[in-house]
């Protein structure tokens, strides 16, 4: 049995406290939203989780320190915005030898870091202890345990395997991948992919239009990746293709969902606000285009997308751009 902290108790953080309880580990679950540990802790509920019931086992902490203390495993479970100040203020407790995990989906825009990076940075220890947790895993399926595949990506194989072995169980199955920064990268860009999958939508067009979204978004995030010296066959595994199907095409996505509504003219502000949780997509469009900037990669679909969250173009104009542009070969 281990001990595990999850910091962040949105959807996500509270699927795994879930999950990893129910496979036998002691978890704390530390939140900073007092609401959200009051329902957690008298309703044993989350209240974006509908019918699914917590553990009574779990413990709920408004304490890093407490969450983290005696753990060999701590979950970074945060909004991607939110990674640096919870890992800074997080710095005194992990113990030495504690596993760090990442299951947010981002790059930072200051930095072009990737998650497991900004929060190497800002506590201040090796890569080698970090790992990244992501592929398509809705936290809504998760709760409720249906079949479900995900990929732990480290440098350090041991540390990597240690968290395939601890988060897999009968429904969810953990693969390892050495390639943490393609894993990651495709974590963060997918959700702008599903951005423009929902812009379609909104528009009125239809499931054609969508797919071949989908095909070329992979192609142009794949193609940074190469840039950026990842591993391509990481793009077309459960980490690039099938996090981006899901996002893509699932009712539980915020990023499509969030599309949806600005292809059918709401401004960014206003379908963030509709969606009522965050959409990471809209927060990983500022690294994204100075990464292809940075890298001299071309990638039209995401530059399509950022010019209908600024407004310099209205959606059915930026789709129709993309299906009239000229290309020499598929790839």
């Amino acid at each position: 049995m281990a001990t595990i902290g999850i910091l962040g108790a949105g959807t996500w953080g509270s699927a795994l406290a879930k999950l990893l309880y129910t496979n036998g580990h002691a978890v704390s679950l530390w939140s900073a939203i007092p609401a959200e540990l009051q329902i957690l802790e008298t309703e044993h509920r989350h209240p974006k989780l509908p019918g699914v019931k917590m553990p009574d086992g779990i413990r709920y902490t408004a304490s890093m320190e407490e969450a983290c203390r005696g753990a060999s495993l701590v979950v970074f479970a945060t909004p991607s915005v939110y990674i640096r100040s919870v890992a800074a203020a997080a710095k005194p407790y992990p113990e030495p030898d504690a596993v760090l995990i990442s299951v947010a989906k981002g790059i930072e825009p200051e930095t072009f870091l990737t998650m497991t990076e900004v929060i190497a940075e800002a506590i201040g220890c090796s890569e080698d202890r970090l790992v990244a947790l992501s592929g398509p895993t809705h936290a809504e399926e998760v709760s409720i345990g249906l079949p479900t595949a995900i990929v732990s990506a480290g440098t350090n194989p041991q540390a990597a395997e240690l968290v395939q072995r601890t988060f897999s169980n009968d429904y969810l199955r953990t693969y390892t991948n050495a390639d943490v920064r393609g894993v990651e990268l495709c974590g963060a860009l997918k959700n702008i992919i599903a951005l423009a999958a929902g812009i379609s939508d909104g528009i009125g067009y239809g499931d054609n239009a969508k797919a071949a979204i989908i095909t070329r978004g992979m192609v142009e995030i794949a193609r940074l990746g190469a840039a950026l010296g990842c591993d391509r066959a990481t793009f077309y595994g459960l980490a690039g293709v099938g996090d981006l199907i899901v996002t893509a095409t699932s009712r539980h996505s915020r990023n499509n969902r969030a599309g949806y509504l600005l292809g059918a003219g709401y401004t960014a502000e206003q379908a963030v606000r509709e969606v009522g949780m965050v959409v990471e997509g809209l927060n990983a469009l500022p690294a994204a285009i100075g990464l292809s900037k940075r890298c001299g990669v071309e990638m039209p679909i995401t530059a399509a997308v950022d010019e209908v969250v600024r407004g310099v173009v209205d959606p059915r104009t930026a789709v129709n751009r993309l299906m009239n542009r000229t290309y020499k070969t598929e790839v």
